[in-house]
């Protein structure tokens, strides 16, 4: 259903009170108890007041409508849920099923039968104050995708389309494993803290297995998967206006003493070796030259497949490039955090790359895996990695090792890399000038031939 732009839309003043007067979509009529007009009181002469009791109703009119129109039995509910509880909300109730309602304290109880106390009261406002409309049954799965098209939806508005991919796959892996784990796709309350310890049990056995001899997982995996699932618990049931649920998976984590990190290529290698002309030249262009940018500016991969035009600076007085997050809705994506967002000077081999590139690495744009997948394979069928374990992230690391060994300022070698500081920032961070200066300290020799 479109939505009006005319602010006062579907109000009527009678009597010194608004109304919500809506009529029924002709494609629902025959589908819509309250039709052809939809009345109802809002018991205010405050129009600021009106107008959002109003978007409470119209969304969830909306919502309810759209759901008739398909024939998921499930989205039928959650829609007739939510309707009923935005009708509750709307004269300044929280929705609580009836069993609940019927707990309630007397003073509550007579507060909500005086809201409906008017004859002309629809049937449908009475059945939301007085809690008639159960709460639909949402199995785990079905939590997972208005967990991703609601809950999260305006966290992840930033996002990449393979960002958001990225993002869904990890997060659907919690789902996977915990319902494999059970044995069914339960209802999401009807899991208790029995099923969520067989998960963390599950995960347990993955971190120290019993077989001495058999693969071994991070404790920060199991970590962020029973998270994942506790998050999707919590934000779940606030999202259907139940508050003060037991959470089964509360507590229920592992700690990691040590983080594993990517081995750097040794300095050394990466100047005699990797640097070497003819080393990379099997490489497609695109690949070889991120590597090659990444090698002299320390920057995340990811960071420079998303480089566009208007992010690279090979004109200015220091051709440098930016990294940060895109806003165009066309374009989005992401940044890791706020401290990655900075400038990076162009020299040496990157500067030479980056020219080939004036409008950045489209081929890998939006295919980080893709990227990973090629330049880690060359390098392990040309014995490119000293140890056989060496990742093309590990040239990140490599650069950061050549700060340190360059005697950079620890300051200027978090703002190059990305990472956060320490203490309240003052001033700019200096100039790109002096970054450029600094980093020729360290620039490696290189062989146009290798570009």
């Amino acid at each position: 259903m479109v939505r009006q732009e005319n602010q006062d839309r579907f109000l009527l003043l009678r009597d010194g009170v608004y109304y919500y007067w809506r009529r029924v979509p002709k494609v629902v009529v025959h589908l819509e108890d309250r039709a052809p007009v939809i009345r109802q009181s809002l018991k205010t002469d405050d129009l600021a007041k009106a107008r959002a009791q109003r978007d409470i109703l119209e969304e969830a009119d909306n919502v309810l409508w759209a759901s008739m129109l398909t024939d998921g039995k499930t989205d039928a509910a959650m829609a007739a849920h939510k309707v009923s509880r935005a009708r509750a909300e709307a004269l300044g109730f929280a929705y609580r099923p009836a069993v609940e309602v019927a707990q309630l304290p007397i003073e509550d109880l007579v507060r909500r039968f005086a809201a409906i106390s008017d004859l002309r009261t629809p049937v449908a406002v009475e059945t939301a104050v007085l809690g008639g409309v159960d709460r639909p049954r949402v199995k785990v799965s079905e939590a997972f995708e208005i967990y991703c098209n609601e809950i999260a939806a305006v966290e992840i508005v930033g996002k990449s389309e393979e960002q958001k991919k990225s993002w869904k796959k990890v997060k659907r892996y919690a789902i996977e494993v915990f319902t494999k784990v059970v044995g069914e796709d339960l209802a999401m309350e009807d899991i208790t803290r029995d099923h969520a310890k067989k998960m963390h049990d599950h995960f347990k056995g993955m971190i120290a297995p019993k077989d001495a001899k058999a693969a071994k997982k991070s404790a920060s995996l199991g970590k962020r998967r029973m998270g994942d699932m506790s998050i999707l618990y919590k934000r779940y049931f606030a999202h259907i206006g139940v508050e003060g649920r037991p959470n089964p998976f509360e507590g229920l984590t592992f700690n990691q003493k040590f983080k594993k990190s990517r081995l750097p290529f040794p300095i050394e290698w990466v100047r005699d070796v990797i640097l070497k002309p003819g080393a990379l030249a099997g490489l497609n262009a695109d690949a070889r030259h991120i590597v090659l940018v990444c090698i002299e500016t320390g920057a995340r991969p990811i960071e420079l497949r998303y480089l566009r035009k208007e992010r690279i600076k090979l004109h200015d007085k220091v051709p440098h490039i930016l990294v940060e997050p895109s806003f165009d809705p066309d374009e989005p994506h992401e940044v890791k955090t706020v401290s990655s967002v900075r400038r990076i000077p162009l020299v040496g081999v990157a500067l030479e790359a980056m020219k080939l590139h004036p409008d950045g690495f489209e081929r890998y744009r939006e295919n980080g895996n893709t990227l990973s997948a090629t330049v880690n394979s060359f390098l392990k069928e040309n014995k490119l990695q000293p140890t056989g374990k060496e990742t093309l992230y590990g040239f990140r690391h490599t650069f950061e090792d050549r700060l340190k060994e360059g005697r950079i300022d620890d300051e200027l070698r978090k703002i190059l890399m990305g990472h956060s500081i320490d203490r309240e920032k003052y001033g700019s961070g200096g100039s790109l000038k002096l970054y450029q200066e600094e980093l020729m300290k360290i620039v490696y020799p290189f062989d146009p031939a290798i570009v």
